[in-house]
Parts: C-alpha cells; structure tokens; sequence
C-alpha cells in the first residue's frame, strides 16, 4: 500500500496516510471474507419438518457488496433467490449469509448468479431454484466508460423454474418484474 501511495503521488509517513496501510489490510480482509467460509456449510442446517409444504419460497432484495475480480472495483446489488422445496427448507437468514460468502470473494457477476444458485441445488436437492442478481459495477460507472445509472442483471433457473413458465412467472412477480412475460 505504501508503494501504491507513492505511485499516487503522495507521502506514505504523512499523518493522514500513515496508518492508511493498515486500514486497507483490514478492509481487504473483511471484503474477502468469503474464502474462509464454506457455502454449502452455510446451509448446512435444513428442517424435513415442513407439514408437506411444496410451494415457492421467495427471498427478496438480500444487499451484496462484492469486488469484480477485474478491476477489484466495488460491485454493489441486491439477490432475489427462490426455491420450490422437495423435502426440507433451509432458515431464510441462511440463504442471505451464503449470497453474502460469494459476494466476499472476487467475482463476476455470472459466476456469483450460479455459485447461489447451484450452492441451493445441490444442497436442498429442490424441486426447481431461482436466483436473479441486479448490481451496479463501479468498474464501469467510476472509470473506463462512466456510465451511471447502469444496471447489470443475471438470472439462473434450475428445476422447474427452467421448464415451467408459470414457475418462472410466479418468482419474477415475486420479485416485481415489470417484463416476467418475456422471460417466460
């Protein structure tokens, strides 16, 4: 860090920037948490206790920070997950933590859509599994081309949400989907 304060053009022993090295490792290990954690270990703990409920489970608007591994630029968005269990369920705050273990590591938008997703699968074993992430890249909006306002989307749909448009339908109305038509 010193080397790239330097670079910057400032002093790395100035009083405001002395203890900036520090402050950046410590940043840094808690952006990259994620590594340390196992996802599927997250979900670990499921209830077969479910008096035979097999409709969706929805999950809202989970909030992410993450890093893209391109530029190590903040990526900033919200997760929409939702499952169609076969025989257990997972606690909701388990499905935010494990959004929260893949957005702690570098990413692409694509990979962390289907790490969720897939993570979800193989774990519950559900009878089908949604997940659409919207961020905001500030690789784009802070450098490069700055364009504000812009919106990346990526959606995986295992299961039922893959062959059964009403499925399909029913999660992006969940999810307040203006256009949940075209995607079916």
């Amino acid at each position: 860090m010193r080397t790239l304060i330097r670079w910057a053009g400032d002093d790395p022993d100035r009083e405001g920037l002395a203890d900036t090295p520090g402050r950046v490792a410590r940043a840094y290990g808690e952006w990259f948490a994620g590594y340390g954690v196992d996802a599927s270990g997250v979900l670990g703990r499921t209830f077969d206790e479910t008096d035979g409920y097999d409709e969706m489970v929805s999950l809202r608007n989970v909030r992410f920070e993450s890093h893209c591994e391109h530029h190590m630029a903040p990526v900033i968005g919200r997760c929409h997950i939702a499952y169609v269990p076969r025989h257990r369920v997972v606690g909701i705050s388990k499905l935010a933590r494990m959004v929260e273990v893949f957005a702690r590591r570098l990413q692409i938008q694509e990979r962390l859509t289907a790490q969720i997703a897939d993570t979800i699968n193989d774990v519950l074993e559900p009878r089908g599994v949604g997940v659409v992430v919207e961020a905001t890249h500030h690789c784009m909006t802070t450098r490069g081309v700055h364009k504000t306002g812009v919106t990346m989307v990526t959606s995986r749909m295992l299961g039922d949400f893959r062959t059964k448009s009403a499925t399909r339908r029913e999660f992006l109305a969940h999810i307040g989907n203006p256009s949940a038509s075209e995607m079916s």
